[in-house]
């Protein structure tokens, strides 16, 4: 196919997870709130950490101390590492999480604005809304608002699906142990009544897309995107092995043209699809466990595998975790120039470098990439 030139692009321009970062959004953690106790919830956390959340699903703030000051000193240190590099920085509004909202069906209060990549997906220049099965972030889109405005009215395109109703019956009441079996790859808590995907289930190399089918993402949300892109984009689904699958970037990240990590793990090579057969797959380390308090390890919202969650500056040049010394021997074994930062506290907000970003503008042209 013969590639979209960049030339004459606006402001929002952006194909895939490597071309030179030239802007980027970063989110926020001020007035954070725990996610309200509910039932879509267990699609993304362990057991522990559900239970736990019945007993504090009615504190309305993070502990400052332990959560929310530190993390936002890491993601001030991100946005100061990432102008060194040359990049610019956007953040979104402060809102209050804490605020109460609903519709005729439900009622919920919010949790936190500190992972963008979650709610919006960047197709060159389009900004679309993901259509997200948590009520508790049904309204977190608005803190961008102001700013997708900004690059709407300077060119931009920005899409938003139907919104979904969240209904009771979108969430499977006996997920995930049918009668007390135990967790089953292939049983997802999201049927298809609904439109439904989070973002950060997809990731882009150009041309081609590559989704997990997720607690968070169905089939009628995949079919969505790959109808909306039309037929000059293909929507590979990648099949996750994990239990409790919840967003791509902790099972398959492209690094470069023709180079992914993937999560040895949750990955089975004999299923992937064929357009990553002349890619070259690079095994994720095991992730190290660092030593953190009692409550850090309790208030942990995402996997383990949030050492995969790298964010590309280039072909080259990658941010990592200062803690993941294997995950940053391999990516300069690899030929990439790692870039240690400190990000350990935001992943009780539910992600790491890649989900706290989202890129805006990247400079290069759309391409095949398989």
């Amino acid at each position: 196919m013969t590639p979209v030139s960049a030339a004459g692009r606006g402001p929002v321009w952006s194909w895939n997870e490597w071309d030179p970062l030239e802007e980027v959004v970063v989110g926020r953690v001020e007035n954070s709130v725990h996610p309200p106790f509910a039932r879509y919830i267990l699609g993304g956390v362990p057991d522990i950490l559900y239970k736990l959340m019945f007993f504090v699903g009615g504190r309305r703030k993070w502990p400052a101390a332990l959560f929310i000051e530190q993390a936002r000193r890491e993601l001030e240190n991100l946005v100061r590492v990432l102008e060194e590099e040359g990049v610019r920085v956007r953040r979104p509004d402060g809102i209050d999480h804490a605020a109460s909202f609903g519709s005729p069906w439900w009622t919920s209060r919010g949790h936190t604005t500190a992972c963008p990549r979650d709610c919006f997906l960047v197709i060159g220049d389009e900004i679309i809304e993901a259509p997200m099965s948590w009520r508790s972030r049904t309204y977190e889109r608005q803190a961008y608002y102001r700013l997708f405005k900004e690059y709407f009215d300077a060119g931009a395109r920005w899409t938003s699906p139907p919104r979904p109703p969240l209904w009771d019956g979108l969430f499977d009441p006996a997920y995930p142990r049918p009668q007390g079996g135990a967790d089953a790859p292939g049983r997802f808590l999201t049927n298809e009544t609904e439109v439904v995907f989070d973002a950060a289930d997809f990731v882009r190399c150009g041309r081609d897309l590559f989704v997990i089918r997720s607690n968070t993402t169905n089939r009628s949300g995949i079919a969505w995107v790959r109808r909306h892109l039309g037929p000059g984009f293909r929507v590979h689904e990648l099949v996750s092995t994990s239990p409790r699958p919840m967003h791509i970037d902790t099972t398959f990240l492209p690094l470069a043209p023709g180079k992914a990590l993937i999560n040895p793990h949750r990955l089975d090579r004999s299923r992937l699809p064929p357009a990553l057969a002349s890619w070259d797959l690079l095994p994720a380390p095991d992730p190290v466990t660092t030593a953190r308090s009692p409550m850090a390890r309790l208030a942990l919202m995402c996997s383990p595998w949030v050492s995969m969650n790298v964010l590309m500056l280039d072909e080259k040049r990658v941010l990592v975790e200062r803690t993941q010394g294997p995950m940053i021997r391999a990516l300069r074994e690899w030929g990439f120039q790692p870039i240690p930062v400190p990000f350990l506290h935001l992943n009780s907000f539910g992600g790491g470098l890649h989900c706290a970003t989202l890129d805006i503008r990247r400079r290069g042209d759309l391409r095949s990439c398989t």
